[in-house]
């Protein structure tokens, strides 16, 4: 009551205080870098991470682009090439006129080295650069080359995706939060009782987010799906505890006339009630924390984060606005437009028989959809991009040209006799899928000793441990094709290097499908774990952790298991982030009402009465809850170019509603079925209940 009276007494000074800190989170917010590569949070010690850091260290190397060039006489191309090689942190730029003269005839090449850079009226280029795929510098030199480049040119490759990517991005990104903020605001001055309170809620949540994304600056980066999605996220899941500090307030206000003694009571209250509520949806967060694929700690701790920032403006700056704005917002109530929910609550528990077989019913469609959508998430991060961005535009053209669609890279041992490397790059080029292999060897012939080539071309390939070969597929990265083709790539590159190491976009997406599908079970186990023991805790039963969670998971069973119905295919990070973030954030839906119930049977309410209270007074708090969290994703859901932001945000959103829906209709039934195992293992109404 101290900190209650605290906050009350020191409003005016606490409002000037969050003033002031949003000057440090806006520079904050700034200064945090962004990430667009998702491969960056693979772990560290798999060998297709290993092989891109010996790359940097070894050749200098790290980001790798193909540049396809159209309707150019060589002359021209050659002085493309010089133009692109004076380009900032361009390490290397192979083409022909790197190993002879470009006045010499290229059919004197051999005819893999000619047919893999030459076809028609097209030629290619291959880029490295000096810097990582996702490195800024990267993306301006991507920025720079594609400047230099006519309208026949086109690049492609993972750097320019993230270019494209993070340009989108920056553009959407202002459209997200002010959409999230028109719709969640229309649907609480709807549903709320008051014109001028939405604005307020507004106003305080909005200061809370903007403290989050400042003070991920001491992280030094987050992912863009991270910075993208969570304050339309912090949004969603805090709204609930203003609403409930709202509501308290004037249920105050009605017995207590000093409007400072209702506030300060209201808080006491209000600061019980959310802590119970918002540490489920923490523990929803940091279950993704232990994802070995470290996005999910990305995205984990900054909304964990958020949730706790967001009970704390809760408890201080929401209620000092409310004090300092309380006459024009008593004065601008309405009637909310939620009707009484008695009968509807007497006729669900009237049903619940029919309610409980439906329920079991839904579990077999529900899961088996679930299962499959699991199964049926794509792993390409071109198919994020709309069909018309410059990436994806490169890609089909390449793939159409050249029949590339993935570059593979292998390190081999430099000591490995050219004979072996000659055998291995043959082995390599009869693989099915694989266009051609292509390494110095590849150059120089049989009996061509690699002596007669200048230092300078050596160097651009060989270092003093390893030599790189270059694989060129006809597979999309992350396709089944292309894993299995990497199967047996390694299996010939062992066989001659077991040292030796096989890189590149399409590899490391292997790793990302093998990591992610252990990341997905771990995370649910975990999430389901922990908010079972805080479940446990906070009803001391052991039974309604149980029923609570059954019908939340149900929930989620629908929701993802709608992709599979309807169709439609998930980016892989979509259904691990959701069904851990729709059990975090409505279980507190459950938790409401059971409690409620609770009370209802242990103050000698029979199990239907107790129950139909307990429906009747919480759905208007659902229905706003779950309103909230559909009004303020739905539509960036809609607006969004980028795939998994869309897709995403549409999942949060009909979560939401099928929580929501889930909570009134099957979980009165489930505690009418269970009433009397209820009462027999929940620790504080035993003694209390009589059937």
């Amino acid at each position: 009551m101290k900190f209650s009276k605290a906050v009350v007494k020191y409003r005016v000074p606490i409002l000037i205080l969050s003033i002031i800190l949003l000057i440090p989170s806006v520079l904050g917010m700034v200064k945090t870098r962004i990430n667009y590569d998702m491969l960056t949070y693979l772990p560290k010690d798999i060998d297709t991470v290993k092989g891109q850091d010996l790359l940097m260290e070894d050749f200098g190397k790290g980001a790798f682009s193909l540049v396809m060039i159209e309707n150019m006489e060589p002359a021209d191309v050659s002085k493309l090439a010089d133009k692109i090689r004076e380009v900032n942190h361009v390490a290397t730029v192979l083409w022909y006129d790197s190993i002879l003269d470009v006045n010499i005839p290229m059919e004197i090449l051999p005819d893999e080295i000619y047919d893999a850079f030459n076809k028609g009226n097209a030629t290619m280029l291959a880029i490295f650069f000096d810097s990582s795929t996702s490195d800024d510098v990267t993306m301006d030199a991507i920025r720079d080359i594609r400047r230099i480049c006519t309208k026949d040119c086109y690049i492609s490759g993972m750097s320019a995706l993230v270019t494209d990517l993070k340009d989108l991005c920056e553009k959407e990104e202002p459209i997200y939060v002010g959409l999230a903020v028109v719709c969640a605001l229309a649907a609480m001055m709807i549903l709320l009782d008051g014109w001028l309170v939405p604005l307020v809620f507004l106003t305080s949540i909005g200061m809370a987010i903007l403290c989050n994304m400042g003070t991920n600056y001491f992280f030094g980066e987050i992912s863009y799906i991270t910075k993208a999605i969570s304050a339309v996220l912090q949004l969603a899941v805090t709204m609930d505890y203003s609403i409930f500090l709202w509501n308290c307030y004037n249920e105050k206000r009605m017995s207590i006339d000093d409007k400072e003694e209702a506030m300060a009571q209201s808080i006491k209250d209000t600061l019980t009630s959310v802590i119970g509520s918002s540490i489920t949806t923490v523990a929803g967060f940091i279950a993704l924390c232990f994802m070995s694929f470290t996005m999910g700690k990305d995205l984990g701790i900054v909304m964990a984060k958020g949730v706790v920032l967001g009970v704390i403006g809760c408890v201080t700056t929401l209620p000092a606005l409310i004090l300092v704005l309380d006459k024009p917002l008593q004065k601008t109530r309405h009637k909310s437009i939620i009707p009484k929910m008695e009968g509807f609550a007497g006729g669900i528990v009237k049903i619940f028989p029919v309610l409980v077989i439906l329920f079991a019913i839904l579990v077999v469609p529900g899961y088996y959809g679930y299962s499959k959508t699991q199964s049926e998430v794509y792993y390409d991060m071109g198919q994020c991009l709309p069909d018309d961005m410059d990436f994806v535009i490169a890609q089909e053209r390449l793939k159409d040209t050249f029949g590339v669609a993935s570059t593979h890279m292998v390190l081999v041992d430099a000591d490995t006799p050219s004979d072996d490397v000659r055998s291995m790059l043959d082995e390599m080029g009869e693989v099915k899928g694989v266009q051609y292999a292509l390494g110095l060897e590849s150059v120089l012939g049989a009996s061509i000793p690699a002596d007669i080539l200048p230092d300078s071309i050596v160097d651009l390939v060989k270092s003093d441990k390893w030599e790189l070969l270059i694989v060129n597929s006809e597979y999309t990265a992350a396709s089944d094709e292309v894993n299995a083709q990497i199967d047996e790539l390694n299996s010939i590159l062992k066989k001659y290097d077991e040292g030796g190491m096989l890189i590149g976009e399409a590899p490391c997406m292997k790793d990302m499908i093998e990591t992610t599908d252990k990341d997905f079970a771990v995370v649910n186990i975990v999430s389901i774990a922990a908010i079972f023991v805080i479940i446990l805790l906070v009803e001391k039963s052991i039974t309604l952790p149980v029923i609570l969670i059954s019908v939340i998971e149900l929930a989620i069973f629908i929701n993802l298991g709608l992709s599979h119905y309807l169709g439609s295919t998930l980016p892989f990070i979509a259904p691990i982030c959701i069904s851990t973030i729709q059990l975090g954030a409505t279980v507190a839906y459950a938790i409401l009402t059971t409690t409620r119930y609770k009370q209802e049977r242990c103050g000698g309410a029979d199990k239907k009465t107790a129950v139909r209270t307990a429906l009747s007074t919480s759905i208007p708090s659902i229905i706003v809850s779950g309103m909230g969290l559909f009004t303020a994703t739905v539509g960036v859901a809609i607006y969004s170019d980028i795939d998994i932001i869309s897709s995403m945000c549409m999942l949060m959103a009909r979560g939401a509603l099928i929580s929501m829906a889930a909570v009134i209709i099957f979980l009165p039934a489930l505690l009418v079925l269970f009433d009397r195992l209820i009462a027999a293992t929940t620790l504080d109404m035993r003694g209390k209940v009589s059937n």
